[in-house]
């Protein structure tokens, strides 16, 4: 045993590996990542890992290799989840010979998600078990469990932390040992081919389980229950954490701790539930806890009172803090609020999320813009960095659904706005993820639409991963690169070209040319991340020639390009060279710094 400070999700990585995992698939996406690179990192030589296109196909490759014995890990987001639900619900139905965890992390807040979406109810809909870890040294050794469960019951498990335990750090005693898992190898069976016949007959299995999983859980491990009193606390995940920090062990009152939040742990909550009058339930994000204990109160006639997110006692959206559980505590149980002085915190400045300084993007944008400049066009953009081309001063992103949509929203906005110029833009990383079949439906439908795909060659914003299109794979393998244009050539695009954005007279001419072609064109603009290439000659202002017009700040919005004292500057430790501040000032006063 060694003891290591570690984030969460180095946590749950190291904790499959000590499970015997032999086999990690997955997307990137915050605030699951980590998981799958630390997986990479300590590989021991026997495990398989791949960042997968997108979540559906790692959802299945996992199946496969579960089907063969070997214990498999799923990564990704909560909204990840949704682009697996597909084989997800099947795989309920079919079961798995290996163990198979699906990690879904949620992101209540949200912090860096589009959605707010509590995958505990993704759990009841596909009546399959989730474990919900409340901090990351609990996750160490609730993903083991997870795997034993998943062999014993036959069935994938959902695992489901939060961003705080994801992203939160302990000192974890961490086991030099680990299961030996020796997959069988795929045994040919019916089972394994989902007929409607087999369906139904395997749905009477998964109903008739789920009270013995119940039964089960009452008695697990991390599903807890202290304390005595008439009145309650239910919790569960990061919130039994805060629920302990601001009860310090002091209070009378009953507290229960709920680590499986389906299928419910029936037996354990109505001991809970007997001889209280009144119930706190604290939870993230949905009252999904507080649900089952009003359930469980009508259908065994109990007179307790259930009060959280449904009865306004506890937010309902968003996600709790310790501050936010105290109130809500102290509220339930009659305690006066703290009444120690606080001190007063200076005010946080306002920082908007832009796009980083020399981004390429920023270009991309501002060339579409210019070449669009007088004519009628709408922006459809999609998940990524690129999101923050929303942004003023470009103001280049009109709507943003989902990964992949943007291209198909733009179809949708030129059958009903046909007079308009409809651009969609998406990341190369999201290309491959879910961009290809809108672009199949484009050319099918031949449906007028300018794509504009932003080649930076890695998938951004979650951390610079690589993907089919980088040339190299998270066994450390180099493969064969997918060429975007070969793409978009091969599935019968009308015109597709490649341009630098940072060469604003080519970028500009190429969204033209691609604009005038019709159909459905396309526009690659290549340029990598500032992440993973090195700054070029640095720019500054020549003060003689500033005019303090600040066009170079007012079109760009670069975080590099500042006013101080009321003149230009260029600040040196933001910039990388771009020069595209250079190509727009109109009197030539921005230039290479000599240092």
């Amino acid at each position: 045993m060694s003891k290591q400070f570690l984030m969460g999700n180095e946590a749950i990585a190291l904790g499959a590996i000590r499970a015997g995992v032999g086999f990690v698939s997955g997307y990137p996406g915050t605030p699951s990542t980590e998981i799958l690179e630390t997986v990479a990192k300590n590989n021991p030589g026997d495990i398989y890992v791949e960042w997968s296109t997108n979540e559906k196909s790692a959802m299945e490759t996992a199946a496969g290799a579960s089907y063969a014995g070997a214990r498999s890990l799923v990564t990704m987001k909560q909204v990840g989840l949704n682009v697996a639900a597909d084989p997800l619900m099947s795989l309920a139905y079919i079961g798995v010979k290996g163990g198979m965890v699906i990690v879904a992390a949620d992101d209540p807040g949200p912090i860096s998600s589009q959605t707010e979406q509590d995958t505990r109810h993704f759990a009841q809909f596909s009546k399959l078990p989730v474990f919900d870890p409340s901090s990351p040294e609990e996750a160490y050794e609730m993903i083991c469990d997870a795997f034993d469960y998943s062999e014993k019951y036959g069935t994938p498990v959902l695992f489901r932390p939060t961003t705080r335990v994801c992203h939160g750090c302990a000192s974890i005693e961490v086991s030099e040992e680990r299961k030996k898992v020796a997959p069988e190898g795929f045994a040919k069976d019916s089972r394994w081919v989902i007929f409607p016949r087999l369906t139904y007959q395997n749905h009477l299995k998964v109903e008739a389980r789920q009270p013995v999983l119940g039964e089960d859980f009452s008695s697990y491990r991390f599903n807890r229950l202290t304390g005595t009193g008439k009145k309650g606390i239910a919790t569960g995940g990061i919130s039994y954490a805060y629920t302990c920090e601001t009860l310090n062990g002091s209070e009378n009152c009953k507290l229960l701790k709920i680590a499986t939040a389906h299928p419910f742990p029936e037996k354990l909550a109505l001991e809970f539930l007997s001889g209280l009058d009144e119930v706190l339930v604290i939870e993230e994000l949905d009252p999904v806890i507080e649900k089952e204990l009003t359930y469980l109160c009508g259908k065994h006639h109990l007179n307790v009172k259930i009060n959280g997110k449904l009865t306004g006692h506890v937010a309902n959206a968003g996600e709790n803090t310790v501050e936010s559980v105290t109130a809500a505590v102290d509220s339930f149980l009659g305690r006066a609020a703290g009444t120690e002085p606080s001190k007063e915190l200076p005010a946080l400045p306002v920082r908007p999320p832009v796009l980083c300084a020399g981004c390429p993007h920023r270009a991309s944008f501002y060339a579409v813009k210019q070449a669009m400049k007088g004519k009628k066009a709408v922006f459809s953009g999609d998940i990524g960095c690129y999101t923050l081309g929303n942004a003023a001063p470009l103001d280049m992103v009109d709507t943003c659904l989902c990964m992949g949509a943007g291209i198909t929203v733009a179809q949708g906005l030129h059958r009903i706005q046909p007079d308009a110029v409809n651009f969609a833009f998406i990341g190369d990383s999201t290309f491959f993820h879910t961009g290809i079949p809108g672009v199949i439906n484009a050319v099918y439908n031949e449906t007028d639409i300018v794509l504009i795909v932003l080649d930076n060659s890695t998938t951004a914003m979650t951390g610079h991963q690589p993907h089919p299109g980088t040339g190299r794979t998270m066994m450390g393998e180099i493969s064969e690169k997918i060429s975007i244009y070969n793409v978009l050539t091969a599935l019968g695009v009308s015109h597709v070209s490649r341009a630098n954005p940072l060469n604003l007279e080519e970028a500009v001419s190429a969204v033209k040319s691609a604009v005038e072609a019709g159909g459905v064109s396309a526009v690659i603009f290549e340029s990598p991340c500032i992440a993973v290439t090195k700054p070029q000659p640095l720019y500054q202002v020549n003060a003689k020639k500033c005019t303090r017009c600040k066009k170079c700040i007012r079109e760009l919005g670069c975080p590099a390009v500042v006013l101080e004292d009321g003149a230009v500057k260029i600040e040196p430790s933001l910039c990388y060279g771009c020069s595209v501040c250079a190509q727009v000032c109109p009197f030539g006063a921005i230039e290479r710094s000599e240092n």
